[in-house]
């Protein structure tokens, strides 16, 4: 069972987008944009939804760390070692080919250390998994391969890890990649978010990006 009482969730309904908060998602919560049905949760996302701010292009239905008691939750990797593990299946994207379905942002930043992008190609229909990744604030972003031939309804595996050193792990099923990050984020307040981040807003009829996690745990494992 996937523990939902220390996330919020925004879904693309209302401007600016809709946020469901930590004690409804705990409470069960659902609509068409989110379902969490025997321990698996089904993230949608129409791509003619609505965004969360006026900087922000693309529509979301994405979960995003909290307290328990609904305040959000922000941390710095000086603090620990922060993991995000997931099992994930791509159901569907929109004619882009690309849903982000992972990031560790920042807070009240405009851009992301990280996002993990699923990408299909428009040529093969098959998958692969990126990392876009800013190494320093103010950097731009590097975009990294991890894993590859990854299908439509195919599950895998991704676990994203940022050690208390400010080493950024990523693996995709069995293959791995890592970088160190720019001290300057050292003061940066981060957290991790996960679900469908549509990156496509032209919709020529229907378009979406959906998928289904039946596994999804953070860790913030303290220093000893």
């Amino acid at each position: 069972m996937i523990d939902l009482n220390t996330w919020n969730l925004s879904i693309p309904v209302g401007q600016p987008a809709m946020t469901i908060s930590s004690p409804a998602l705990a409470a069960g919560y659902q609509d068409r944009y989110f379902q969490n049905i025997r321990g698996k949760l089904f993230f949608f996302t129409p791509i003619a939804g609505s965004t969360t701010t006026a900087n922000s292009h693309y529509p979301r239905t994405e979960l995003r760390e909290t307290q328990a008691d609904g305040r959000v939750r922000n941390w710095t990797y000086p603090s620990g070692d922060h993991y995000l593990r997931t099992g994930v299946t791509v159901t569907q994207v929109p004619s882009s080919g690309r849903i982000v379905i992972g990031q560790i942002h920042a807070y009240q930043q405009l851009t992301p250390m990280m996002k993990l992008e699923y990408r299909m190609s428009p040529t093969t229909g098959i998958g692969s998994v990126v990392a876009i990744v800013r190494l320093t604030p103010a950097g731009k972003n590097l975009v990294y391969t991890i894993g590859n031939e990854i299908q439509l309804n195919q599950r895998f595996t991704y676990v994203v890890s940022l050690s208390n050193k400010g080493l950024m792990s990523i693996w995709v099923n069995k293959s791995k990649w890592s970088t160190p990050v720019g001290e300057e984020w050292s003061t940066y307040p981060l957290y991790f978010k996960a679900g469908v981040y549509a990156q496509d807003n032209h919709d020529s009829g229907g378009e979406a990006g959906a998928a289904v996690f039946d596994n999804l745990r953070v860790e913030h494992l303290p220093l000893q």
